[in-house]
């Protein structure tokens, strides 16, 4: 048996959150959502973890949707699902090195929902604690983790998925009282393009249906959250010239800035990153690596100011009047959602 772990503080997204994680709103009430089927690890012939599962005395506070990046299956089978299940979990131990595998819960593109990591199901079913899972660098001890079967750049999940996706995520709200809008992608904390563009951008539409599971009801202003943009090779617009002179900023004058994401622009990402030491490198510019660079000291301010610039034709906004990370976030999401 797992010991059961305090959580003094955590380090989340560059912030410390501490204690009881006081600042968080939660519902006032827990509202109906019923458990759907989960298959338990026993259940789908799940290997036995190499080590002891770390389980925490605290609750999660957010879930995290990633995709598997695999195949577009056709087969929906529960046998399929049980192989997946098993796949990932062989994955994760033999290539990766892990202690079991790295998501809480896998759901099989016709719809069955499966345990992951040993004793995330019993634990969740107690509603108090939490597994601590290997899906997410500095979100493991804080975030459930959901690993949805297939690749969703462009191709929506099908029907099967999206409502066994919805039911998961309710049933887990309503046990932990997490926020529905605290249901967020891979790519809001790393470099990469999981869960896939389709699915990232259904995420408004699973915060909205999951509130209304629970008996809450979300604008959708409010289901839809601030988010770094993606950016990556080929990629244009104002967000990519804003990181272009940001680079030049910190060093990186090679970079021209004229909005093209070309291949100065990747290998100057790619430098960045592995001087900041991120999980990934590899030239894609998302949500681990922005808050880095919106924030590095000891940039030319010329450059910081024209990448404001870039991103306020109006020039309204100032690099002076911007405090930190989330004014970044804020302005770089409204100018991605400006016409």
């Amino acid at each position: 048996m797992a010991p059961d772990l305090p959580r003094r503080s955590v380090l989340v997204g560059g912030l410390v959150l501490a204690g009881s994680f006081g600042g968080l709103v939660r519902p006032a009430r827990a509202l109906a959502a019923e458990s759907p089927e989960i298959i338990g690890c026993d259940e789908w012939g799940a290997r036995p973890n190499r080590d002891v599962i770390p389980v925490w005395n605290e609750p999660p506070i957010r879930i995290i949707v990633h995709h598997t990046a695999t195949a577009n299956v056709e087969d929906v089978s529960r046998a399929a699902a049980d192989e997946v299940a098993r796949l990932i979990q062989g994955f994760h131990m033999d290539r990766r090195g892990w202690i079991d595998t790295g998501q809480n819960f896998t759901i099989s593109r016709g719809g069955f929902v499966l345990e992951g990591r040993h004793r995330s199901l019993e634990v969740l079913r107690s509603g108090r604690r939490h597994v601590e899972g290997a899906h997410c660098t500095g979100q493991n001890v804080v975030a459930v983790g959901i690993e949805n079967e297939g690749t969703y750049t462009g191709e929506k999940p099908p029907d099967a998925l999206w409502e066994s996706l919805r039911a998961t995520c309710a049933y887990i709200c309503r046990q932990y009282e997490i926020r529905p809008t605290e249901i967020v992608g891979h790519r809001d904390f790393k470099d990469t393009a999981c869960p896939g563009n389709a699915l990232y951008g259904m995420l408004p539409t699973l915060r909205g249906e999951v509130a209304g599971v629970l008996g809450e009801r979300l604008s959708g202003k409010d289901a839809r959250r601030a988010s770094w943009p993606l950016l990556r090779t080929d990629d244009r617009g104002a967000a990519v010239q804003a990181a272009q002179h940001l680079l030049r900023a910190v060093g990186m004058a090679a970079v021209r800035a004229d909005g093209h994401f070309d291949a100065r622009t990747t290998d100057a990402v790619r430098r960045f990153q592995t001087a900041h030491r991120t999980e990934e490198v590899n030239g894609m510019l998302g949500g681990e690596s922005w808050p880095l660079l919106v924030t590095a000291e000891g940039g030319d301010p010329a450059e910081v100011e024209l990448a404001v610039r870039a991103l306020t034709p109006a020039k309204a906004v100032r690099a002076s009047s911007l405090s930190g990370a989330d004014d970044w976030l804020r302005l770089l999401d409204a100018a991605a959602r400006r016409p």
